[in-house]
């Protein structure tokens, strides 16, 4: 277990702290900075929740030195994951759901992991048979990403937004924004903002696509909310509310067209010459509309939120007009600031 750890530890330590990119948009007051998540190794902001599972569930005793690692996950988490199995050396088996796109999955064989493509409802239930069936570790991403980062320590990623705020015009944020998927990230935020920063004023937004139970559950605090169709919103939205994520954390919701989504996303390919995934650019269009009402109000402000996965993943979907088309997302006006 301490050799386990120890090789995490120093991988962490190797790949440093993502890029902080300052968004060149038409506000004269309030900047907009997107946390570059995509330049972790695995590639995503899920790099982060699965190093600290894998550190919750060796602690813990949970993972052994020949544990089968079982998740159910929409791909990102599963890629991250398949990655941290490979480099400890433990078989890694993901269920995801049968429309996710074709280069998660093959990023996640990549990593030496086995993918089962099942429909979304009957991931988690899938995962479950299969962990106690193999005498395996089911890592269960929903349920204990709130409690697997420790939002109190200096290397979670609120401390790291503010540190890299320091040197900034306006070095503390008004508001961070982010999606939600398993919650956890979104948790971590508001309890280092209510634990650590409690009097610097930062509020915490968190934006939810169509397909989502999380937004009404915000609203309406009813924790048997569902939703038949999962979010088209690759790593965000969830057809039922999950225990990591914690609304009372929360200071604003916006609930997001998928077609206003993917339309912010082509802006910022536009804008930085670069490729993020959809869920990049749910986060833009709430940061977008804090930053309109802040500009109204003559505020001096930032606002930070995260490009959360490299758009190369979704060449064949989101950057796809003929996917766009058959699954009607093809945006009907280009994204305006």
């Amino acid at each position: 277990m301490n050799e386990a750890i120890a090789k995490i530890c120093a991988e962490a330590k190797r790949g440093g702290e993502t890029s902080l990119i300052r968004l060149d948009l038409p506000f004269d007051n309030v900047d907009v900075y997107l946390k570059d998540e995509s330049t972790h190794p695995s590639g995503s902001l899920k790099h982060r929740l699965a190093k600290s599972l894998f550190l919750w569930g060796l602690s813990s005793g949970k993972i052994g030195p020949e544990t089968t690692i079982i998740e159910c996950s929409s791909g990102s988490t599963a890629i991250s994951e398949a990655y941290f199995s490979k480099l400890l050396g433990l078989p890694f088996i993901s269920f995801v759901p049968d429309h996710t796109a074709a280069k998660k999955t093959s990023l996640i064989e990549f990593y030496g992991g086995q993918c089962k493509l099942v429909p979304a409802q009957m991931i988690h239930e899938a995962a479950i048979d299969v962990a106690r069936s193999t005498n395996g570790h089911f890592m269960d991403q929903f349920t204990y990403a709130e409690r697997a980062t420790d939002w109190r320590a200096e290397d979670n990623i609120a401390a790291s937004i503010f540190r890299q705020m320091e040197s900034e015009r306006h070095p503390v944020p008004s508001w961070i924004v982010v999606g939600a998927g398993t919650g956890g990230t979104s948790t971590t935020i508001g309890r280092y903002l209510s634990y650590v920063r409690p009097d610097c004023n930062t509020k915490l937004c968190v934006v939810d696509p169509e397909n989502s139970v999380l937004y009404d559950y915000y609203t309406s605090r009813d924790i048997n909310l569902k939703v038949s169709q999962s979010s088209r919103i690759e790593g965000i939205g969830r057809p039922r509310v999950e225990p990591s994520f914690f609304p009372e954390l929360v200071d604003r919701m916006y609930k997001v067209p998928d077609a206003t989504s993917i339309a912010a996303m082509l802006y910022l390919e536009n804008l930085t010459g670069r490729r993020f995934g959809a869920s990049t650019g749910v986060n833009l269009v709430g940061a977008v509309e804090l930053a309109r009402e802040l500009e109204a109000k003559g505020e001096k402000a930032s606002i930070v939120s995260l490009a959360c996965d490299n758009g190369e993943r979704y060449s064949e979907t989101y950057y796809n007009d003929q996917w766009l088309i058959k699954n009607n997302l093809l945006p009907q006006e280009k994204f305006n600031v």
